[in-house]
């Protein structure tokens, strides 16, 4: 994510979560055991990464770890078996936002749009999802990804499309705003920066600036965090009592406003330390070994 500094400097309200480690540990296993809106979900074991083949085997294991805290996923994927997650969430009696993975491959870009299609007449997606970051990446130009957005709406019927990027590509794209039928915004105060005392006031602004994008549309939070280790970007410091302390926040104040929120990450996933550096592999509520954290 970009920086955006000047926005959270200004802010006058801070994360107001001050409890000894062991008292966290216990609130967040509260929270997590009364449920929470959503999670986002890969399947990836240790070893593998984005390409590899995932089996039904691991798929179920994994979501069998989750189920009982959750009552949505959220899936980045169609292809190389990520298409087992939807299945067997909606199996277990989870509902789904299900995401097609598009990039500057267009080979591939097609066998994903293909497999969120099938998924959607299958009955197993409750909220489609065209891309994640594609603008952010610069892998697509806006009007392409329009354009395969307009391609799933024509297509599916029933389901809810739209397209996951930071808040602000929303605000900086209108035209992508305007063909989704709901906004999916990512907000992290980590990526950008903020130290965690203002995080959440700085969370409020993103969703309201999605909101604001959106024209009126429903806004879903669609991955928000703090790793529980790693590199500190500017005011941000990953630990774990920081990464305890801005998911009760977030889990608050998502419920007592009622907004739906996908929290990131279900498990510590190795393979991220290439693009993300140390903290891309720590930002799971469950390690690498399926454990909870606490």
């Amino acid at each position: 994510m970009s920086f955006r500094k000047e926005k959270f400097m200004s802010l006058a309200g801070i994360t107001a979560v001050e409890h000894p480690l062991e008292e966290l540990k216990s609130i967040s296993r509260e929270l997590l055991d009364a449920g929470i809106h959503g999670i986002c979900f890969s399947a990836y074991d240790e070893g593998q990464q984005p390409g590899d083949q995932l089996t039904e085997a691991q798929v179920r294991r994994k979501l069998s770890i989750l189920q009982p805290h959750i009552s949505w996923v959220r899936t980045f994927s169609c292809t190389e078996g990520n298409e087992f997650i939807a299945q067997i969430a909606h199996e277990m009696g989870i509902k789904t936002l299900v995401g097609a993975w598009l990039g500057d491959d267009l080979d591939k870009n097609e066998a994903e749009i293909a497999g969120l299609v099938s998924l959607c007449k299958q009955g197993v997606v409750d909220v489609a999802a065209v891309g994640n970051e594609v603008l952010y990446r610069e892998d697509l130009e806006a009007s392409a990804l329009v354009k395969y957005i307009e391609r799933v709406k024509a297509e599916v019927s029933g389901v809810p499309v739209g397209y996951v990027d930071a808040y602000y590509e929303f605000t900086d794209h209108p035209e992508v705003s305007d063909v989704c039928d709901v906004i999916l915004a990512n907000c992290y105060p980590y990526w950008e920066g903020c130290a965690l005392d203002y995080s959440l006031m700085y969370m409020k602004q993103m969703y309201i600036e999605a909101k604001i994008a959106g024209k009126g549309k429903p806004v879903l939070i669609t991955e928000t965090g703090w790793p529980s280790s790693g590199q500190s970007i500017g005011g941000a410091h990953a630990s774990f009592e920081n990464s305890l302390k801005y998911f009760i926040s977030a889990q608050r104040w998502s419920a007592a406003e009622d907004i739906p929120m996908f929290y990131f990450s279900s498990f510590d996933e190795s393979w991220k330390i290439e693009k993300e550096g140390d903290v891309g592999a720590s930002w799971g509520l469950w390690g690498k070994d399926e454990q909870l954290k606490f």
